[in-house]
């Protein structure tokens, strides 16, 4: 495993990030909190872009949970039929849209505890909403964040949960609310799995990864 970066060097990185884009977005569409919870429990297994392109009509008619399930489970899936795993997900969106009617007003919750509840949403579409929405410093690993954490020294772990509770325990407070969309970008457009841009990499002389191309 990566040896972990020192404190300064983090910073110094988290630095750069933010001198080169002070306020990065994360890349689902959405409208509200409830459009953001969908989006994101459609995007496992699938590209923001593909699943952006199923919601565009879908939330145009249906960003309330109470629109959705007039939709109705075959209306969901028929928008979505494009997204992997698109009849499970359809399932969860009626269901969970449900629970939000019955139990908490039609409102998205902003309690980890309670979002980890619904149906299709798990820790990381949990902390996803609750860091775009609310602004809270929560950390959303996914395949991009894993492979950056431990490919850089940033936050090197053995699974998802290691290298989140690293991002938490090593990036400085206040680079902690965007630290993630800045890692996903770096790992979607930069650090790419393959054959990572290391040549074009504004954070190449402070990687710890051994084996850079340029």
């Amino acid at each position: 495993m990566t040896q972990q970066l020192d404190y300064q060097t983090i910073r110094e990185i988290f630095t750069r990030f933010e001198a080169a884009e002070a306020e990065p977005k994360g890349e689902l569409d959405h409208v509200n909190a409830y459009t953001l919870v969908v989006a994101v429990a459609l995007s496992a297994q699938a590209t923001d872009k593909g699943v952006n392109k199923a919601t565009r009509d879908l939330f145009a008619i249906a960003d309330t949970p109470q629109k959705m399930l007039a939709l109705g489970i075959d209306g969901v899936t028929e928008h979505i039929k494009t997204i992997g795993l698109f009849r499970q997900k359809a399932k969860n969106v009626i269901k969970l849209s449900q629970i939000l009617v019955d139990d908490y007003g039609g409102e998205v919750p902003n309690s980890r505890a309670a979002l980890v509840s619904l149906p299709g949403v798990g820790r990381k579409t949990a902390n996803v909403v609750l860091n775009m929405w609310w602004g809270h410093p929560a950390q959303a690993v996914d395949t991009h964040i894993f492979r950056v954490g431990n490919r850089t020294g940033i936050a090197p772990g053995k699974d998802v949960d290691a290298v989140e509770r690293k991002i938490e325990d090593h990036v400085p407070a206040d680079f902690q609310r965007h630290a993630h969309h800045w890692l996903i970008l770096h790992g979607r457009y930069t650090c790419v799995a393959r054959k990572p841009k290391c040549g074009a990499c504004l954070i190449r002389d402070l990687c710890a990864y051994d084996a850079k191309e340029f």
